[in-house]
Formats: C-alpha cells, sequence, structure tokens
C-alpha cells in the first residue's frame, strides 16, 4: 500500500476506536433517546399509544423502532412500505396529519394496525425532517381526554418529531463512522472495487481489542459505570489518569517498564 493508504488505514483504525468506545459507554444511544421521546409524548397528551417509524433501505421500508403507551408495545419491529397508509403519506409528503376519525380515511391501513393488536380512532402524525428530507414518522394515537387533535396539539407534536430528528442525527454520525471512511479509501484509491475497500477495512478493525476482558476495555467499562460522579470527582479522575498516561508514555520512551 503506498503512503496515502497507509494513512488512511492508521485513520479508520483511529476512528473504528473511538467509535467503539462512544457505542461501549452509550449503548443504542439512539434508541434511547427515540424511546424518551416516544414516553414522555404520550405523558404529554395522556395518549394510548405514541410510535416511531424510521426509513430504512435495501429494502426501502418504515421500521417502528420505539413505542411507548398501553397500546404501543405490538408496533416495534413493524414495517409497513414508505407509501403506504397514514405513516407512508405523511412520509412522502412530509406533511403532519391529524385525523379523528381513522377508520373512514382511505389512507389508513387497517391491516397493518391490526398487526400491532390495536387499531386507533384518532392519530397524529408529524414528520421527521432533516437536511437530506423526511428520515420517519412520530405517530400519536388516541388523546384520552378528547376526540381530536388541536392546533395547539400538532405544534407540540412537531416540537418532539424535531428532538427525534436531532437525537437521529447525533447518533448515526457515530454509527455510521465506517461508512464514511470506506468513502475516503474509495476516495484515495479509485482503482479499488468496493471488495478490496471491504477487505481493507476489515483488515484494519479486526485486531480492535477483541477480548471483552482485555485492559482496555475493562477501563472503559468502568468509566461508564461513573457517570454519577460530580463534577469535582470527575476533574479528580481525570487528572489521575493524565498522571498514569504521562507515566506511561515516558516508560515507552525510555524503555522503562519493559
Amino acid at each position: 500500500m503506498d503512503q496515502e493508504t497507509d494513512a488512511a488505514l492508521a485513520a479508520l483504525v483511529a476512528a473504528a476506536r473511538r467509535s467503539d468506545v462512544g457505542r461501549r459507554l452509550q449503548g443504542d444511544i439512539e434508541t434511547r433517546l427515540l424511546q424518551s421521546i416516544v414516553d414522555a409524548t404520550v405523558q404529554l397528551f395522556d395518549a394510548e399509544a405514541a410510535s416511531i417509524a424510521l426509513f430504512e433501505q435495501d429494502p426501502d421500508r418504515l421500521e417502528f423502532r420505539v413505542a411507548a403507551g398501553e397500546q404501543g408495545a405490538g408496533a416495534i419491529g413493524l414495517t409497513v412500505p414508505p407509501t403506504q397508509g397514514i405513516v407512508g403519506f405523511v412520509y412522502s409528503t412530509g406533511q403532519a396529519l391529524s385525523l379523528s376519525d381513522v377508520a373512514n380515511d382511505p389512507r389508513f391501513n387497517r391491516g397493518a394496525a391490526e398487526q400491532t393488536g390495536y387499531v386507533p380512532r384518532s392519530i397524529a402524525a408529524a414528520p421527521l425532517l432533516d437536511e437530506q428530507g423526511t428520515v420517519g414518522v412520530l405517530q400519536v394515537l388516541d388523546k384520552r381526554g378528547s376526540p381530536t387533535f388541536s392546533l395547539r396539539d400538532m405544534e407540540l407534536i412537531a416540537v418532539f418529531a424535531g428532538q427525534a430528528t436531532v437525537a437521529i442525527g447525533a447518533a448515526r454520525v457515530q454509527r455510521d463512522t465506517e461508512s464514511l471512511l470506506q468513502g475516503v479509501l474509495q476516495h484515495i484509491g479509485p482503482e479499488m472495487d468496493a471488495d478490496a475497500v471491504e477487505a481493507l477495512v476489515a483488515a484494519g478493525t479486526q485486531g480492535l481489542d477483541a477480548d471483552d476482558e482485555a485492559p482496555f476495555w475493562r477501563l472503559v467499562d468502568q468509566v461508564s459505570r461513573l457517570r454519577s460522579l460530580t463534577d469535582r470527582e470527575t476533574a479528580l479522575l481525570a487528572d489521575v489518569l493524565d498522571v498514569v498516561a504521562s507515566h506511561a508514555t515516558r516508560s515507552r520512551r525510555t524503555g522503562y517498564g519493559r
């Protein structure tokens, strides 16, 4: 490999390690953030259910990733075409929608609703919009205190949808690190085909502390358990780690401790 490819591979390894550390510390941060949003939505509207469906490719579909409320659990994992049903309409048009008589609306996908075990009477839905377009849909089903969703309700649902979009964007930066670096490798080595790039990525990442009991990952796990520390305690811990890291660096340079 030439120097550019060597440098790109080194960057890949460093980025992959950072991404793995982030996942180890945070877990599935996207799901946890979205779950907190639908939980809050159900509580705010005193609704029977709320859910978020995200667009996924190969094949194109809307997949219900999280749900909340007494009638929400059955939606998780359900997939529907991105042009069908209320959720498909909102996704494909990018327009929010409120319906008080779902059963009589021709866009309603009764079959999908029946798969969840709950057929709603009313629905409010808002698109999750980022700079590229619609990435998903937030749905709220059946306010217990009202047969309809008001204009104010729709404004609040749009705010929750905006927060969900921000959460998705932040989480996917981490999740897509490897794909981004694959693009870098293809750019500096345009003669490499997809298989060659994939082989290079695999070669660069396969040795990243695969053993969960490796000292490095033990340290990461300990850090994840220390989130309850006060700012003062965290600063003290950071100072201790600085001392240890500095000592290790000096030892490597002088050969001491080998």
